[in-house]
């Protein structure tokens, strides 16, 4: 029997756990990465075990090439290849441009756009010793749309999030599927403070026209789905989790 693998950038908690779990569910093996919290890192393999599934963690900042580097070749020496990559790990930043420092902006920089490509990069190799291969990238609703709390530097991340995900569409087709996806506000913790408040959940539901908030299950299908054979004739493409945001 056939295996597949899968790499999940911050796969230790919020959205990447939740798609480590949804492919573990589906017999993935599961590897990912964690980069501070290796106590969530060992709940999520706890989690994957106890569906009946296996994979292993790495520790590792997806900004730094030499942390990449040195991950994608310990990962190399543990899995025969890498069906689906999925570039996960994201920091969030607010505020207006006049309050962002350059470190803020270069930092969001680094971890969330420069992070995609080092670890596409890196990582390639495995991806293209598979039967079949896709990348799902974590983008964002702050990259499509200016209306949105979040800094500058975070919205222009994502946004190069989907033009990177875009080129590279074409850069590894065929045999590499390439698409993104963009949600919009996310039960995590990482939105915990902009819904935490009775009033203002209320306010970000009802930016949605779904009148809901979406949980990181719901971004853990649309991975799946993208990431999958079953959207076998679908690349360079940006699907939108965002409760009908986009439309109002």
């Amino acid at each position: 029997m056939i295996k597949n693998y899968i790499f999940i950038t911050g796969g230790d908690r919020g959205i990447g756990r939740a798609i480590a779990l949804r492919f573990a569910r589906d017999g993935y093996i599961v590897v990912f990465s964690y980069f501070r919290r290796k106590d969530m890192a060992e709940e999520t393999l706890k989690k994957i075990k106890e569906l009946g599934s296996s994979g292993f963690y790495i520790q590792m900042d997806v900004g730094s090439e030499e942390s990449v580097r040195e991950s994608a070749n310990l990962v190399g020496t543990k899995v025969p290849y890498i069906n689906v990559l999925v570039n996960n790990a994201g920091i969030l930043h607010v505020g207006k441009l006049e309050e962002t420092k350059l470190s803020d902006w270069e930092e969001v920089i680094r971890v969330n756009l420069t992070g995609v490509f080092l670890v596409t990069k890196y990582f390639l190799p495995l991806l293209r010793r598979s039967p079949w291969a896709s990348i799902v990238n974590i983008a964002s609703i702050a990259g499509q749309t200016g209306h949105i709390a979040a800094s500058a530097a975070y919205a222009a991340s994502k946004a190069g999030v989907i033009g990177l995900t875009r080129r590279l569409a074409t850069e590894l087709a065929p045999h590499i599927r390439v698409n993104a996806v963009a949600p919009s506000f996310v039960e995590t913790d990482m939105v915990r403070p902009f819904i935490q408040d009775p009033e203002k959940r209320r306010r970000v539901i009802e930016l949605h026209p779904l009148k809901d908030i979406a949980k990181p299950e719901d971004v853990a299908e649309a991975v799946y789905f993208l990431a999958t054979p079953a959207s076998r004739f679908i690349t360079g493409q940006v699907l939108g989790v965002n409760g009908g945001r986009l439309i109002c």
